[in-house]
């Protein structure tokens, strides 16, 4: 989500700026839940398998509600290229592999992991789009990388977490980087809400024949919860979390949005502890401050740090 946060968008009204807590309030609750869901929904379903599905069912619908509502077709030849790959990038690669990776990581950890990608994007573009490495986003980078590192130690040692998978989580959080990178160099400004609705579904399409390949659908095995964390993956996250980010963008813009993305980590941590029951050390409360504060730090607005 976080290379929607790339694009511009008109000022805010005052009236506007009230409702702006709430709604990011409830999209960084939605995203960061987005894990422990999953990971309840690979325990009954093969986690590529499920992806596929997902990314098709979400595609079909996106597209769906753009033709009902009215939305036209904005976008040229290239731009359904471009988006169509930036679905490789930003869904397929990022969300297949955190998924694997959620098969021997916790829903918290992989979710702390990947929530990190604001302090190497910031890295990245200082390497790649000859940003400004300011005091601040250096700061916020070492706090950040310490107190990744600090919590993977504990989990390491108290073998919570396998290493395979915080490896995986790693790599999913490098791909999700460089999907953001390449959103910020390549993608049109307009058109999004389609946009979204061809990348989810070159997703389905690009993860489909690795399900067919390496999973089986006889593990499939039908629950309520299965069911239930399908519907809210498609419904809540791939949908009306979009819905919902878009309306940010309109009152607001993603800029001032995209600082509340420290509150991710904890909520991440806090959703696999009340919906999986996962470990939670006091080594954990401790490291997640300075990732926090490390987001915080680079995302900040610069007229605020100002």
């Amino acid at each position: 989500m976080s290379q929607l946060a790339l694009t511009a968008s008109p000022p805010a009204t005052i009236a506007s700026r009230l409702k702006l807590p709430l709604m990011v309030g409830a999209f960084i609750l939605l995203w960061s839940s987005a894990f422990a869901v999953g990971k309840i929904a690979i325990a009954d379903c093969p986690p590529l398998i499920f992806l596929a599905i997902r990314f098709l069912a979400a595609g079909v619908l996106m597209m769906g509600i753009a033709a009902v509502s009215g939305i036209h077709w904005t976008l040229s030849k290239r731009d359904v290229v471009v988006f169509a790959a930036l679905g490789v990038a930003n869904q397929a690669m990022y969300l297949g592999i955190g998924f694997i990776a959620l098969k021997t990581v916790s829903a918290g950890l992989a979710a702390l992991i990947i929530s990190a990608n604001p302090i190497v994007a910031a890295v990245f573009a200082v390497l790649l789009l000859g940003e400004r490495m300011s005091w601040r986003k250096a700061l916020g980078l070492l706090l950040g990388l310490a107190g990744v590192a600090f919590i993977v130690k504990s989990r390491l040692a108290l073998g919570t977490d396998q290493l395979s998978g915080i490896l995986l989580a790693m790599v999913a959080l490098l791909a999700f980087v460089v999907g953001t990178i390449l959103f910020k160099l390549f993608a049109p400004k307009e058109g999004l809400w389609i946009g979204n609705g061809v990348q989810s579904l070159a997703a389905g399409v690009a993860i489909m024949p690795f399900a067919a390949g390496f999973e089986s659908f006889v593990d499939i095995v039908p629950t309520w919860s299965l069911l239930g964390a399908f519907a809210y993956s498609v419904l809540v996250v791939s949908v009306f979390a979009y819905l919902l980010w878009f309306r940010i963008l309109t009152v607001s813009g993603a800029t001032a949005a995209s600082s509340y993305h420290f509150l991710i980590p904890p909520l991440g941590m806090l959703f696999g502890w009340l919906l999986l029951g996962e470990h939670l050390a006091v080594a954990d409360l401790f490291g997640i401050v300075p990732v926090a504060l490390g987001i915080y730090l680079v995302t900040r607005p610069a007229s605020a740090a100002g």
